[in-house]
């Protein structure tokens, strides 16, 4: 029998049957992973590309104790990084930095006329009843119930995510995530709005689905793109954590 079709039992899976409703706001205290402080993949002359951890937010919070985060942790090391884009405090994964002005130009170029390619992996609650498709739905933030996102058809900002189930479980499936664009919240959302949430998302899942991890399970596995040094195209990725 295979991973896929025993039943999943994931590492540190935890039921709370009491909680059914996740609340507007759920509280946070910020409380990052120390080791590795900070998880190299690749460095040259122009790139910085690391693994960030969950936990860890890409840039500082607006509160002091919020201060921790890859690009302080990055500038520590190397003083001339500067972030390109950025994962999800929840989210872990491939990120990569610039490391001086004409490198950050390129990619910052790259990721806004969408030359970048970004894979993620994602354990979703259910079964879904097809192997793949994609969600086209434009995304707006919910101010009331901000940093959280929501579908707007009349002021959203047009969002598409391409999906493709790579392993089905009794109570979940692992799903291959490919955004076409890079909305906030993009793709738990899209995910929701599917029918099938993120396990562990502290926002947008509720009841078993919110209880099944600890940690939402969502993974930049792979970033394709073009080196600014010589134009050619490069890949970086990394082994899912969970």
């Amino acid at each position: 029998m295979d991973q896929w079709s025993a039943p999943f039992v994931f590492p540190g899976m935890r039921y709370k049957r009491a909680m059914t409703v996740a609340s507007p706001n759920p509280p946070f205290v910020y409380d990052p992973p120390q080791d590795p402080w900070l998880d190299i993949l690749h460095q040259d002359a122009d790139l910085l590309v690391l693994n960030k951890p969950s936990g860890l937010l890409s840039v500082p919070g607006k509160a002091p104790e919020h201060a921790d985060c890859i690009e302080k942790r990055a500038k520590a090391t190397f003083p001339e990084a500067r972030i390109v884009h950025r994962l999800d405090m929840d989210t872990s994964g491939v990120m990569v930095l610039a490391l001086n002005a004409a490198a950050h130009r390129h990619l910052g170029l790259q990721f806004e006329r969408r030359k970048t390619r970004k894979t993620y992996l994602a354990d979703i609650w259910g079964r879904p009843d097809s192997d793949g498709g994609d969600v086209n739905l434009p995304l707006r933030c919910d101010w009331p119930n901000r940093p959280r996102q929501m579908v707007c058809h009349e002021h959203g900002r047009s969002a598409l995510t391409r999906w493709a189930v790579v392993g089905r479980g009794a109570a979940s499936t692992r799903v291959q995530l490919m955004p076409h664009t890079g909305r906030s919240h993009q793709l738990r959302v899209h995910m929701k709005e599917l029918g099938h949430p993120i396990l562990g998302d502290r926002f947008y899942a509720d009841g078993d689905a919110l209880a099944a991890s600890d940690r939402l399970r969502l993974h930049a596995a792979e970033l394709v793109l073009h080196h600014p040094a010589n134009g050619l195209q490069v890949q970086f990725s990394v082994k899912c954590p969970f």
